[in-house]
Formats: structure tokens, C-alpha cells, sequence
């Protein structure tokens, strides 16, 4: 067995310029090697001892998963100091708490976390990290050993006094020792999926998710990709797109991903139902189809933080992918089981994995001792031993012959009936989560007359009408003892649930019980969450509460939702429910009604086929046609090196020869290629048809050569079409459409971004354009000003910046409202100009409206002009 953790960064090194991880964040994909990792590690160990904070002292991580995070962590455990993850999605009242009891001596994570800690808590950013960290490396201080302290994870709520369990280097040690021992036989074949990718969706403030992303990747030189949009049909398309090997996640996220499969292939039920029968290979090539979809790579699921229900299992199984399921917790350093990934034991959470010993107590209690269970706690400012070697796990398991764990249920929360039976509410919840339309299901106890029952409660996917239903189909599939008699619909699409997907049980009892005394009270019965949630979600995003709730409040008129808000309104929708309408619906949609009935699976035909009228009225009838075939191509042809040799000879050796020429422009620049960190968002306002050209004299060689331009999307579809874009409804075939398309597409490297719809594919391209290298150029008034005069800004170029995570620079074109107020002409008028402005960054704090207004202000800056109305009041 290694002598320490820090062994592994030694790893790192070997694993050299491997990519070790890749965070898709927003639209983009950002890289990081095992070199770079064990660098950032080392240069964050230097800074803790510059700040002169000593083995053993306590600093806090607050953030989103990525490679930051990870290099702070590993800094620590590089110093002998005890790191404290924080989870993400924590409250800053508890990380508060937390901090104040731990003494910690510095915060780092995401300024939106971190900043909201106390002022007088020393901070550091890993928005600042390019700037802050020391240039020099600090190595592993020669005290470390198994008894090292390594971390303090709070596992209590957020009420009550914060405890936290102490993990040491020999608890991780022992914990991902067999399974690298176990890997051994096999890592001749590894060289054949060399690289395994893993597509992490676990926060790292967990223990399980510290294991799939932390300590078992380096022992295969894998690839973690981090992914926080936890929405089905993304999860698919990154597995396939990212030629992902094994997905890590929670039950919760593969039941998300079983119901999107099932609403996408209907006829899967009856092919399930044969597939018993079939052998592995076998069941592979049946289900083929579904393989491709996910990519060919793709061949397994870990399953953790969670019971996971039989059913659910064997839906998976069946299509022929290898699903590996563990049992473990905080305490014992995540896994005390663990079902061998080529001999699986359907139905159990594995037998005890080598180094645990485990028995069951009287009432089936996993009790569990080992080198890989936590001695200590930290409460009350200080650590205290745990006493005893054995640790009561609370939860029930019963053993079959060969020695495999089957998970019963929490000891804590089995149901003692008025007749004196035993009821496991995950057997419940399981039967009643198997039906369609139901997305989740919590069984919670209640007081009747005649003692505690069962009570379910419901949340569906469609409007509840077939909730009733479901009951009666578990029923069918549940003991007599078992019935459920007592149920209650939650009014929202998914029931409240913790960062690991687990749904918060108490939060739904104490929620039940309330609406039980309300009811006693002769009150309104109803549940106390949002009594619309999509309204809440609507009011949320355009700050405009109407009064009342009726279905058919329009979205434009009454709700004030514009389209950029509808793309907005559709990340949050995938957040709550963990899938999306088919592409353009939602942005289609015109009624509260309609959206709704969208979300719930009986949207009408109109909203697949027809662009809103009110959006139509802005373009001619030649590009809504365009907008209503939908379909745009994303080019990445014009990518590749021979053409971007092309483009880069036709840009000097023409162009911009040409535009000095005929134009004359001045150029004047207020920054510096030291300022820039290309690749950069470039702004304009949209002036004329030579606005490319002309942006592209004033910008320097290496910005100007990697350039792409967002176009409208309606006009390059046309052209493709054989369409004059300009043209009215009479435009008929247009011979040069597609020479100009292919010219446009070519020459200027231009890629559609529609006005109507299909905008977050727009804004995956230009993510995409970026991770390539390109600067991506956009115009954020949204159409060409006929006046010279800057239109307000549309507040989609704000979610755009946001998503990119790219500094923004600034180009103002001038003088055109005064040449065409002379009536002069184009030739060497003299009156052009082109200001490059300073590039700014934004931090992840600022709103999309914040920027949208900034970027404005800034414009009109270099216009010369004064903010608008519209701009000030915001």
C-alpha cells in the first residue's frame, strides 16, 4: 500500500500531458493536463506556506467541480492541511457556521460561493488564480503517513450544531487500495479503451464523488469530465460527442436518463421484456440502435450516493451495459461494498470488499470496522475520537448464500403500521416510481386515528391525471401489508432534493404534516409549495408578476417573456426537470397554457410547425419560411487549416487591402495585445454590409486571422436555399444563393445565429468556435441599423458572455450616421471610423442583464454617445 496520498500527484507527473480533466461549463470545454493539475497543486501549496498556514489548520473549498477545486484540494493534502468542501449548492448560513467552527484560516472557490462568506475571513478566488498563485512549487512535507488527517466532510443539515467526519490519508488509502490491486489482472486490456473517459455528474464535496473523480481516475491515467447540467438528452449527446467509457452518477440521474429513453422509444418496453432471455452480446445487438446513440465507447454505469431501485437496475442490464453499484457513506470512506464490474450481482450492493469487516446485527443493522472507517469527528471546534471499532451504519441489508449485501432500507425511517407490521418505504417508492408519467415518490409516515401509515407522495411529469393510476399499479405489484391507501399529488414537477439527487424526506413530511393541521384547521389543504411553478419560474427570469394565475396569460404580452428570456426559461426548466421540449417548441409556445401542456408531453402540433406572429413580423416572409424549416447547418468545415490558409490570404492580400483603399478608415485602438487573452468575444454595433471588414483593419494580425461571425441565421438559410434573403414574399429562386453561402461560410467563416429560434445550439457553436481558437464576432443589436444610430442591445448577448466565460471586446464603428446625414459616399469620405476598445472580463456574479447594460454603456462610450434611457434605468 502507498505510504501517503501524495503519492498519486507523483502520478500525475508520470501521466505527464494527459488529459486529466474537462469541465463543460456553459458552451464551453476547458482542458486541463496531469502536468498542469500537479503544477496548479504544488503552486497552491507554495501559497499556504507564503500565508504561513501550518499542517494541521483547516481552509475551506467552496465551489463547482473543476480543476481548481481539485488543485486546492490536493495543495492541501500536499501541506498536511485539512481540507473543508463545502457543498455547492450549501447555504452560505451553514458554510458560514462551518467556517467559524473549523477556524479557518482561508476560503477558496467560485467568487459567487466564496464572496458571500464573512469579510474578515481570508479569501482566495479561482477567478483570480492566473494572478495570484506563486510561480514556484512547494512539495509533500515529509511528515505525511496513514494517520495524517486529510479532510473534515459535514454531513449534518443546516440546522443544529455543523458535524463533520475526519477523513485520513490511510482511510482513502485503504478504501482504493483493492480496487487498484483488483485492477491489475486487467490493465493489459486497458491500452484497447485507452483513454477511459468518465463523465463525472457527482459534486466533489461528496465522498463518492471524491472517489470517482479524485483517487480512482489517477490509478488509470483516466479522463474525468465534469458536468453540472444534469438534463438527459445533453448527458447523451456529451457521452456520445466525448466518446465517454463509463458514466458516474447518482440513482437519480439514471432514472432521468431511463425515463428520456423510454418517452424517446416507445416500442423499447416489449423488446425489454425478451431481452431476459438473451446473453450479453446478444442483448448488445438487439438494443444496437441505443448503443449508437450513446457511442460505442460507452459501456458501463456506477451507481452510488443512493439505494437503487431493482427496477431500475434491470432496465439498464437489459439493454446490455454493465452497471456497477456500491454501498458506503461518509463515515466509511465511501465503499464497504462493491459489485465486481464483470461478475455482477443483480439485485445487491455487492459483497464487502477486502480490508471491511461486516456483519448484520439482530435487526439486520450493517454494522461494519476497518481501516477505511473514520476514527474521529469534528465538532465543537475540536476533533473528537470515536469510541468503539464497530460503526452502526443505520441502515438494514439482508445477506444471500454467496455473501452479496441486498439494501433493505434506513433503519430510521421503516414505518411500524397501526397493525404492527414493518413497512420499508424504499420498497413502496420503488413500485410507485416504475410507473410512467411519475418522476418521483417519497413514502413519509402519518398520524391517523388508528396510529402511523404510509402516506405517498407524488410527483409527476405530466399535470397529474395519472397519478391515480400509478397507485393502482404498484398496488398490483405490493403485498397485501403493503398497500398503499393514503397518497397526496406535490404540485411541482419533482419533489425537493439534496446535490446528490436524494430527495429530502423531511422537508416533504414536515411539508405533509403541515398541510395536515391546515386541513384540521378547516384551511386550505394544498402543499406550500409554489402554487404555480412555472409561473414562479417566468416571473423569475422577467422580475414581472401578473396578477392571477390563468393558463392563457400570453408569454410576450402578459409575462413580458422576449425570446432570449425563453432560452433562459428552458435552462431552468431542464434544471428543475432534468429534460427538455423538442428543439424550438418552447420558444414557439404562446400561452402559460401552452407551455405548460409542452412540459407535460400534449403539446400541440402549432407549436412544432409555426414561428410566433409576433416574431414573424420582423422579417420578411423569405426568412420565417427559413425559420420555420429550422435545420440550421453549424459549419466546422471552415476550421481546418488549408481553409483557414485560404481565408488568412484572402483577408490580407485582398481585403484589407481593399477597405484601406475604398474607405480609408482611421483606426484607433485603446488596447494592447498584452491586455487581450484571446480567444475573446468581439461586440460591434452593425452599421453596414462592410462592418466585418472594416472591424477586421482595425484589429491586430492574430485576432483578426482566427475569426468567426455570427450571421443571421434566416439569411444564410436562405442563401443556402437558393433564396434572396432580402426579398419580400414574392422571392422566388435565387441562382447565386448558394455560391454566396458557400463564400460567406468560407471566406468570413461566418455560422448562423437565428433571431427565432434554435438560439443555445447558436450558442454551443460559438462555445465550440472558441475552445478552437477562434474569436467569435456578434453583432448585439440583432439587425442592421438603417440610421447609423445604436440600437438598444439585446439581452442575449449577456447570456452569451456569461456562457463563455471569455473576456468581451468592445469595436465601435463611427461616422456613418454623418456620412449618410452629408449624403457622402463610401470613397475615402474620411468621416469612418473604427475604436478598438478595452477588452472586459466578467465575473460569474454579474447577471446576463448586467452585462447586457455594460456592454451597451461601453459601446456608447466609444461612440461618443450618451447612455440610453432604457440602459440607465437598468
Amino acid at each position: 500500500m502507498r505510504e501517503h496520498l501524495a503519492t498519486l500527484v507523483d502520478d500525475f507527473h508520470r501521466h505527464g500531458q494527459s488529459i486529466a480533466i474537462v469541465r463543460h461549463q456553459g458552451n464551453r470545454r476547458r482542458v486541463t493536463t496531469y502536468s498542469e493539475l500537479a503544477q496548479q497543486a504544488g503552486c497552491f501549496a507554495a501559497l499556504l506556506v507564503e500565508r504561513g498556514i501550518a499542517p494541521g489548520e483547516r481552509v475551506l473549498i467552496w465551489a463547482e467541480n473543476s480543476a481548481e477545486w481539485m488543485a486546492a484540494f490536493l495543495g492541501c493534502m500536499l501541506q498536511g492541511v485539512l481540507a473543508v468542501p463545502l457543498d455547492a449548492a450549501g447555504s452560505a448560513d451553514f458554510a458560514t457556521r462551518v467556517a467559524a467552527d473549523t477556524q479557518a484560516r482561508l476560503a477558496v472557490g467560485d467568487a459567487v460561493l466564496v464572496n458571500q462568506l464573512p469579510a474578515s475571513l481570508p479569501r482566495l478566488l479561482f477567478e483570480d488564480w492566473p494572478h495570484c498563485l506563486p510561480a514556484n512549487e512547494a512539495p509533500a512535507i515529509s511528515t505525511l503517513a496513514h494517520d495524517t488527517p486529510l479532510q473534515i466532510l459535514f454531513t449534518s443539515g443546516t440546522t443544529g450544531e455543523p458535524k463533520g467526519v475526519v477523513l485520513t490519508h490511510g482511510n482513502v488509502l485503504a478504501s482504493i487500495g483493492p480496487i487498484e490491486e483488483g485492477a491489475q489482472p486487467y490493465m493489459r486490456w486497458k491500452r484497447l479503451i485507452h483513454p477511459l473517459r468518465i463523465l463525472h455528474t457527482l459534486p466533489l464535496s461528496h465522498v463518492f464523488g471524491q472517489t470517482m473523480g479524485l483517487w480512482i481516475p489517477p490509478l488509470l491515467a483516466a479522463e474525468v469530465h465534469f458536468e453540472s447540467r444534469l438534463v438527459a438528452p445533453r448527458l447523451m449527446e456529451t457521452i456520445r460527442r466525448e466518446r465517454i467509457s463509463v458514466l458516474a452518477a447518482v440513482p437519480r440521474v439514471l432514472a432521468m436518463l431511463k425515463a428520456y429513453i423510454e418517452a424517446v422509444h416507445p416500442e423499447l418496453a416489449r423488446a425489454l421484456e425478451e431481452a431476459d432471455e438473451l446473453k450479453p452480446l446478444a442483448r448488445w445487438w438487439c438494443f444496437r440502435t441505443l448503443h449508437r446513440a450513446f457511442g460505442l465507447k460507452f459501456w458501463a454505469l456506477v451507481s452510488g450516493g443512493g439505494a437503487l431501485a431493482a427496477p431500475l437496475e434491470a432496465f439498464w442490464n437489459r439493454l446490455g451495459f454493465v452497471l456497477i453499484q456500491g454501498y458506503g457513506m461518509t463515515e466509511t470512506t465511501a465503499l464497504i461494498t462493491l459489485n465486481h464490474p464483470f461478475h455482477v450481482a443483480q439485485g445487491s450492493i455487492g459483497k464487502p470488499m477486502p480490508g471491511r469487516e461486516v456483519k448484520l446485527g439482530p435487526d439486520g443493522e450493517v454494522l461494519v470496522r476497518g481501516a477505511s472507517i473514520s476514527s474521529a469527528t469534528w465538532q465543537g471546534g475540536k476533533l473528537l475520537k470515536r469510541a468503539g471499532d464497530w460503526l452502526a451504519t443505520g441502515d438494514l441489508a439482508t445477506a444471500d448464500q454467496d455473501g452479496a449485501l441486498h439494501f433493505v432500507g434506513r433503519k430510521s425511517e421503516v414505518i411500524v403500521t397501526s397493525a404492527g407490521v414493518n413497512v420499508h418505504p424504499e420498497d413502496l417508492e420503488a413500485a410507485v416510481e416504475a410507473q410512467p408519467n411519475v418522476a418521483a415518490c417519497s413514502v413519509v409516515t402519518v398520524q391517523t386515528a388508528n396510529g402511523p401509515e404510509p402516506c405517498a407522495v407524488v410527483a409527476c411529469r405530466d399535470e397529474g391525471n395519472g397519478a391515480a393510476a400509478a397507485i393502482a399499479a404498484a398496488n398490483a405489484q405490493l403485498a397485501e401489508f403493503q398497500q398503499i391507501r393514503r397518497w397526496v399529488l406535490w404540485p411541482e414537477p419533482d419533489l425537493p432534493r439534496t446535490s446528490t439527487g436524494k430527495v429530502r424526506r423531511k422537508a416533504v413530511a414536515e411539508e405533509l404534516v403541515r398541510m395536515q393541521q391546515a386541513a384540521a384547521a378547516g384551511k386550505s389543504a394544498s402543499f406550500g409549495a409554489s402554487s404555480d411553478w412555472l409561473l414562479g419560474l417566468v416571473a423569475q427570469i422577467t422580475g414581472e408578476t401578473p396578477r392571477g394565475v390563468a393558463d392563457n396569460l400570453r408569454l410576450t404580452e402578459d409575462l413580458l417573456l422576449d425570446s432570449l428570456g425563453r432560452v433562459q426559461l428552458a435552462a431552468a426548466i431542464e434544471q428543475r426537470i432534468g429534460t427538455v421540449a423538442a428543439e424550438g417548441a418552447l420558444e414557439r409556445a404562446q400561452t402559460l397554457g401552452e407551455l405548460r401542456a409542452l412540459i407535460a408531453g400534449h403539446a400541440p402540433e402549432s407549436l412544432r410547425l409555426q414561428v410566433s406572429a409576433s416574431a414573424a413580423a420582423e422579417l420578411p416572409a423569405v426568412q420565417v419560411e427559413a425559420a420555420e424549416r429550422g435545420g440550421y447547418v453549424y459549419p466546422t468545415w471552415p476550421w481546418m487549416r488549408p481553409v483557414c490558409w485560404l481565408r488568412v490570404a484572402f483577408l490580407e492580400a485582398v481585403v484589407r487591402p481593399l477597405v484601406a483603399l475604398l474607405a480609408a478608415p482611421r483606426c484607433t485602438t485603446e488596447t494592447s495585445e498584452l491586455q487581450a487573452q484571446p480567444p475573446l468575444l468581439i461586440v460591434a454595433n452593425h452599421v453596414s454590409s462592410f462592418d466585418v471588414p472594416l472591424i477586421q483593419l482595425a484589429l491586430a494580425a492574430p485576432l483578426r486571422r482566427r475569426m468567426a461571425v455570427a450571421m443571421s441565421a434566416e439569411m444564410l438559410d436562405a442563401y443556402r436555399h437558393f433564396r434572396n434573403p432580402e426579398r419580400g414574399a414574392s422571392g422566388g429562386f435565387y441562382l447565386p444563393g448558394r455560391c454566396i453561402y458557400w463564400l460567406l461560410t468560407g471566406l468570413f467563416n461566418v455560422f448562423p445565429l437565428s433571431r427565432l429560434r434554435d438560439f443555445q445550439i447558436s450558442f454551443s457553436h460559438a462555445g465550440k468556435a472558441l475552445d478552437n481558437g477562434f474569436n467569435v464576432l456578434v453583432f448585439p443589436e440583432g439587425t442592421r441599423s438603417q440610421s447609423g444610430e445604436l440600437a438598444r442591445f439585446r439581452p442575449g448577448i449577456g447570456l452569451l458572455a456569461k456562457q463563455c466565460g471569455a473576456q468581451v471586446l468592445p469595436v465601435a464603428i463611427k461616422g456613418i450616421r454623418e456620412m449618410r446625414a452629408e449624403g457622402r459616399g463610401w470613397f475615402r469620405s474620411g468621416l469612418v471610423e473604427v475604436v478598438v476598445g478595452e477588452p472586459i472580463g466578467f465575473t460569474t456574479a454579474r447577471n446576463e442583464a448586467e452585462i447586457t447594460a455594460h456592454l451597451e454603456a461601453e459601446m456608447r462610450r466609444l461612440l461618443g454617445e450618451e447612455p440610453s434611457a432604457e440602459a440607465t434605468r437598468e
